[in-house]
């Protein structure tokens, strides 16, 4: 077996298993599950219809490359998405259907890095957990770097020495960022992409939770769309990853994309071709109906404003916590510093489950930057938000 496989850490929800491991929770109120980032909202039922519709194609080994109308609905998307512009994704060349991204998050980097040049893959951290895996398990070094919200929960550039960026092969970004949902702006991007320029590295922008964002009049903006404002047109070095699970609520349809250089795309294609990974062309066909339309998620993102609106008058009269620019988390500080303890006391007294914030972190020299708060993922129902809500302050003032 892989040697390296010995350096992969315990997922997060291994550990908090073993954490709750034997703790009871009062049988008296009912489980609130705020750990895992799995959309809980209804899935639109023109894209099951469609799902249903297409069965037939079960029949039919899929293609690596995906069917040519689900290329051109996913470049389509992103032009209008992102104001690229008509014909500036090239849906032959710069587009490939994907697993959802979890999958190919990890299969990107199998495929893009060198492992015969002692390489460093970045990443933000906190971070979703799939970067480091991904990094160690393609024989790579992983650099962790610090956010905070000194940095706006961005990851912080200028801390990263110049022989690592000499090092590095591939920069994981994620914005809106998971878990703190900070938004990297076009002047963040800009500099982003400078270093790629300078250094030579690919940047790989996880775009999972672009949909869902607190300003209906300002988007969040994408990697690509950076390098086109900079004169980028053929989006060198660069590859972001979108997926339906968050956008549109179909975490199980298993259905995304990747974008971007040509370059880039071409090989991974190749990769894929032997990873054996294509796109079932039923799921292909929802998909298409999915990226299609924007009526849905809309109303995705109003349900999620409510959510807000909801339950943060109850969590800042006992937490310190911001409500974030995108994404459906929150990243509360806990009062006594010790998010294990928190969230194990939690949910003993109260039955809900939130996520230790230190183990979406590591300890890169200068402490855990996840320790000391808890993420708390909006998925549930209304009613459930605003009860757990309920629950958290009642912990707090109870103690």
């Amino acid at each position: 077996m892989d040697p390296n496989l010995g350096r992969l850490a315990p997922y997060p929800f291994e550990r908090l298993a073993r954490l709750r491991a034997g703790v009871v929770p009062p049988p008296g109120l009912s489980p609130i599950a705020m750990t895992i980032g799995e959309p809980r909202h209804p899935p639109p039922g023109f894209v099951l219809d469609a799902l249903v519709a297409a069965l037939d194609g079960v029949g039919v080994y899929p293609a690596t490359a995906g069917l040519p109308e689900l290329r051109r609905a996913c470049a389509a998307w992103l032009e209008r998405r992102f104001g690229l512009g008509a014909g500036r994704v090239d849906p032959e060349t710069m587009v490939l259907p994907v697993n959802g991204t979890r999958e190919a998050l990890f299969a990107f980097v199998q495929a893009a890095v060198d492992r015969g040049r002692s390489p460093i893959v970045a990443m933000p951290n906190p971070f979703y957990q799939i970067y480091e895996g991904a990094a160690l398990l393609a024989g790579a070094q992983p650099c962790y770097l610090p956010t905070s919200p000194g940095t706006g929960w961005l990851p912080d550039l200028d801390a990263v020495p110049e022989s690592t960026w000499a090092r590095c092969q591939l920069l994981f970004i994620c914005t809106p960022g998971n878990p703190s949902g900070a938004v990297m702006d076009h002047d963040f991007l800009a500099r982003v992409l400078a270093l790629a320029d300078r250094y030579g590295f690919v940047v790989a922008s996880d775009e999972c939770y672009s949909e869902i964002y607190a300003d209906e009049s300002a988007p969040p903006p994408g990697l690509l769309e950076a390098s086109e404002r900079l004169g980028r047109p053929g989006f060198e070095r660069c590859i972001v990853f979108h997926s339906l699970s968050k956008r549109s609520n179909l975490p199980g349809l298993r259905s995304g994309f990747v974008a971007g250089d040509p370059a880039l795309l071409e090989g991974f294609r190749l990769y894929r071709t032997y990873h054996g990974c294509a796109l079932p062309v039923h799921v292909q066909r929802a998909s298409i109906a999915a990226w299609s339309d924007e009526t849905h998620v809309a109303e995705n993102r109003r349900l999620y404003r409510a959510k807000y609106d909801a339950v943060m008058p109850l969590l800042t009269a006992v937490l310190e916590v911001e409500r974030p620019a995108g994404s459906f988390y929150l990243w509360p500080r806990v009062p006594d510093g010790d998010d294990e303890r928190f969230a194990l006391g939690l949910f003993a007294r109260k039955n809900v489950a939130v996520l230790p914030g230190r183990y979406l972190g590591r300890d890169a020299g200068a402490g855990n930057p996840g320790a000391g708060r808890i993420r708390i993922s909006l998925v549930p129902g209304l009613g459930d938000c605003l009860e757990a809500a309920r629950r958290i302050r009642d912990c707090i003032e109870e103690t």
